[in-house]
């Protein structure tokens, strides 16, 4: 990286600085969304361990709250990998006719 600018595989493209803060906005959310399910996750196995019954059942919260977590990584994930295949895709040589989905979520 160089200037400011990132050299794109394959095409050759340049990536401008708004779209890799962008990028690392994303990774500083998904970093601490993970470092927040570290902190959920050492709750759980305390409450687990107390075999106390209110804090077995405030678990179901806290795995609640932690299944989110991991889907909400799981967007910005693929927003960032749909980030990257944008430009790609809209190069000749990344053209393959095809849209990008974004997977939805079951409830």
């Amino acid at each position: 990286m160089e200037g400011g600018t990132f050299t794109g595989h394959g095409n050759g493209s340049k990536v401008d600085n708004q779209i890799l803060q962008t990028y690392q906005k994303n990774f500083v959310q998904v970093q601490s969304i993970l470092d927040h399910n570290r902190v959920l996750i050492n709750e759980i196995n305390q409450n687990q361990d107390s075999r106390i019954p209110d804090n077995l059942s405030r678990n179901v919260g806290l795995i609640r709250e932690l299944n989110d977590n991991v889907w909400r990584v799981f967007d910005l994930y693929a927003d960032i990998s749909n980030s990257f295949i944008k430009p790609m895709d809209a190069s000749p040589e990344g053209s393959n006719g095809k849209a990008t989905q974004k997977r939805i979520r079951p409830y």
